[in-house]
């Protein structure tokens, strides 16, 4: 029950959502024009705002810059890989393709090939009643692995969990069971401190290697048209907002439920 409610709710509270509610509440005040004037200003100025790069990066920022890259990674046991950068080979699709979190695969790659660990844990399963797809994130994970070479001898695969909190439980499961003490924790920066909190809850001793940075940092001072561009609403920057939102709403919700 609490994953398909964590699924739906947030919905109407992200800022597509609260204004398509908020539309559909102006729908009861047509007669009343005086409160439809105002809650129509709100509608347009929550969706402009939004939509707009300060607030998207502002938000942003705040999460991915709370764990910078490390200048020297240590060796660890293992390095776990969380999912969410791959998509199913589903037609017509020929094979499994990342997506804009795809980093995480080739940051693990690049992690084995450097020796920082001797085994990877591909941890992700699928929501049956989300999906349908017999193949899980974390197979997808290793079928991109495996072409990047990285040897299957090497893959752990955690493919049950539904959600990080279960990423986290699963993992430390198999880390009692091979005697693992630490690992590199890889994924995007704007998820890591919600991924960090709910591993050090388990016990899990992780060394952040955040990747899929969002906002980065400005060589040069924006001109004025950069100033302008960016007060302009644009999808990129609503759904960057969005998942930074997803991300504070995840977090307020694992701590309502300890596990955090």
């Amino acid at each position: 029950m609490f994953i398909l409610l964590s699924k739906f709710l947030p919905l109407l509270v992200y800022p597509l959502g609260l204004s398509l509610l908020l539309l559909l509440i102006a729908l009861f005040f047509i007669g009343k024009k005086k409160n439809l004037k105002w809650l129509i200003a709100l509608i347009l100025l929550l969706l402009w705002a939004a939509s707009t790069a300060p607030v998207a990066n502002a938000f942003a920022r705040s999460l991915e810059w709370q764990y910078r890259p490390l200048t020297d990674i240590p060796t660890a046991d293992a390095i776990v890989v969380l999912g969410g950068g791959t998509e199913p080979a589903i037609p017509p699709r020929r094979s499994v393709e990342i997506n804009s979190a795809g980093d995480r695969v080739f940051a693990a790659a690049r992690l084995y090939r450097e020796g920082k660990a001797p085994v990877l844990i591909l941890s992700g399963g699928n929501i049956d009643w989300l999906s349908n797809n017999a193949s899980t994130p974390a197979d997808q994970m290793a079928d991109m692995l495996s072409f990047l070479g990285v040897p299957s001898s090497a893959l752990i695969l955690e493919n049950t969990s539904q959600n990080t909190y279960e990423n986290a439980l699963h993992t430390k499961a198999i880390m009692e069971e091979k005697g693992f003490d630490q690992v590199l924790l890889v994924t995007s920066a704007i998820h890591m401190p919600r991924s960090v909190s709910l591993f050090e809850k388990q016990g899990v001793s992780v060394i952040p290697v955040p990747v899929d940075y969002s906002v980065v940092e400005n060589t040069t001072a924006p001109s004025t048209l950069d100033i302008i561009l960016g007060l302009l609403p644009s999808a990129g920057n609503l759904s960057t907002t969005t998942n930074a939102l997803k991300e504070y709403l995840g977090i307020w919700m694992y701590t309502l439920q300890g596990w955090i």
